[in-house]
């Protein structure tokens, strides 16, 4: 009875009203979203362009004090002798910060890479611990990394205006071990990505061509480090988010073991997920800066601070393998992990904010109703298999299918690690995705995260070594590629690769579990199998 007079009520002049004033209601709210969107996004350019004036302030009045020190020299150092020379005093740390603060800002102009400026790296410079083992060394952090003082606001107008109180736990480890981190580097929104694009401060380019994408999320830091304005840097990696900016850029990355490197003060846009877990590591052009970084990051003085971390300090025949049943891996566990709850999380980062056109099919396909999700994937299965598997997994679970989910990773990892062992295995080499894609073609391309997620389902250490270069034959054979599947993934695959003759490729090597020295080995070796023909330049 109350329901047909509540439903005669609706259906009258004063329902209409209701109606009428519920849609202006969202209208209203949706347009002051906007507003406060807009105003975060000036403001955000406003704070990057102070920031790149005082870069180029700093290096001028360096350049200007010391005009006969050889800038190019000292940017051609290996990382490992910059240190030597540093700790030696041949050069001073304010030579090496300078010079790379110039040259970041020199490769900002053509890449857009660089969020800020951390100015107080100058008044730094006098306090980093000359015993330690990266002592002088400028170093730049991907976005998301707390730094106090600064916005880490992983492209999102709600984290616009809220700088962090204190530093990451990996950020006072650098500094006690005498590093100077000088730059905060560019996201994709909400790092759910592998381009590099957010409304905050724009699009990132690839180093190597202007029409390429550097990969992502760690895209900022690709872009720098590739083209010569960082010795070092660190990223993080969800599912490929340090690898595929290393392979896109023409350098070197490491995804540790989940919890090797402490993640606590990271900022993030969704919390509790556990299955699939963030890793933090370092890119470098070389493999024996990476090693260095981690052999200075795996201290004391990081157990000290986050005590949830493993004290493993750093320690000092091939044959076919294929991890089973990949599939299911993929499209089941890693993208029912990540979207357990449906997404739901995830969205509440975009309420009245711009979306990125990189993360746009991702965010709509989030927003459909599960029914309607449902409906799609059952209907695409017999035409796009993959996509419809990755709509069925984006859904969300009670805690008992959560708690199942995770048994499942589980059971699916101790079956990988058996079938490793059983073939006696030390380290895998397996493929990257190839050379840099098209400006957000990566956000059409969900798929193409196949050969880095897998080692976030697995937690596996896995890096990159760029290996050759893209060539005429090459790309004369992608003419012909159809892809193993087929389907509109591979399409936009091919398409995105075109035009990438002397665009860097890399491989991965892979390790089990809190092996990263291991790994790194690996990855040494597989570096200096590389002729200088071959090898990116």
């Amino acid at each position: 009875m109350m329901l047909d007079e509540l439903w005669a009520a609706l259906s009258g002049a004063s329902g209409v009203a209701l109606a009428c004033c519920l849609v202006a209601t969202t209208v209203v709210l949706r347009w002051r979203g906007r507003r406060t969107a807009r105003g975060a996004a000036a403001r955000a350019r406003q704070r990057q362009q102070a920031a790149l004036e005082n870069m180029d302030k700093a290096a001028q009045r360096f350049r200007l004090q010391n005009p006969d020190l050889d800038s190019e020299a000292l940017l051609a150092l290996p990382l490992p002798q910059l240190v030597q020379k540093l700790h030696g005093g041949e050069l001073s740390p304010e030579a090496a910060l300078f010079t790379y603060v110039g040259k970041a800002w020199e490769v900002n102009k053509g890449t857009n890479c660089v969020t800020t400026y951390l100015a107080d790296c100058e008044t730094q410079l006098s306090q980093a611990p000359r015993q330690g083992l990266l002592y002088g060394v400028p170093v730049s952090l991907k976005e998301c990394f707390s730094y106090k003082g600064q916005d880490s606001t992983l492209g999102l107008s709600l984290n616009e205006g809220v700088p962090a109180e204190c530093d990451s736990v990996v950020v006072q480890v650098l500094k006690l071990q005498g590093a100077v981190p000088f730059v905060h580097t560019n996201i994709p929104q909400s790092m759910f990505s592998y381009d590099c694009s957010n409304p905050l401060f724009g699009q990132t380019i690839n180093p190597w061509k202007s029409s390429k994408s550097p990969g992502g999320s760690s895209g900022g830091e690709g872009a720098l480090i590739g083209a010569g304005g960082s010795p070092l840097g660190l990223g993080t990696d969800i599912g490929g988010s340090i690898r595929f900016p290393s392979a896109f850029c023409g350098i070197c990355g490491l995804k540790p073991t989940g919890n090797r490197l402490s993640k606590s003060g990271l900022k993030g846009c969704v919390y509790g997920q556990v299955a699939v877990q963030l890793s933090v590591g370092p890119m470098a052009r070389d493999v024996e800066s990476l090693a260095l970084c981690l052999r200075a990051l795996l201290c004391e003085d990081m157990f000290r601070l986050d005590p949830t971390v493993p004290p493993l300090p750093f320690k000092e025949e091939l044959v076919p393998f294929l991890p089973s049943n990949i599939p299911h891996a993929l499209e089941n566990l890693s993208t029912g992990g990540l979207f357990s709850d449906g997404g739901s999380s995830f969205l509440q980062n975009f309420k009245g904010d711009f979306v990125d056109p990189c993360l746009g099919d991702l965010v709509s396909i989030l927003k459909l109703p599960r029914w309607l999700r449902g409906l799609l994937a059952f209907l695409l299965k017999p035409l796009l298999p993959r996509l419809a598997a990755f709509l069925s997994s984006m859904k969300s679970r009670s805690a008992g299918k959560l708690w199942e989910l995770q048994h499942e990773i589980e059971v699916y990892r101790n079956s990988v690690i058996a079938q490793w062992r059983a073939l006696d295995l030390d380290v895998l080499l397996t493929p990257m995705l190839g050379p840099a894609m098209d400006l957000n073609a990566p956000g059409r391309a969900t798929g193409a995260v196949s050969y880095t997620l897998l080692y976030n389902c697995l937690n596996f250490p896995a890096g990159v070594v760029p290996v050759t270069t893209v060539t005429a034959e090459d790309e004369a054979q992608m003419e012909h590629y159809r892809g193993y599947f087929g389907d509109i993934w591979d399409k936009v695959l091919q398409k995105a690769m075109k035009k990438s003759v002397g665009l860097p490729v890399a491989v991965q090597c892979v390790a089990l579990p809190w092996q990263e020295e291991l790994c790194l080995r690996f990855m040494r070796e597989v570096e200096r199998l590389m002729t200088p023909a071959k090898r990116p330049a």
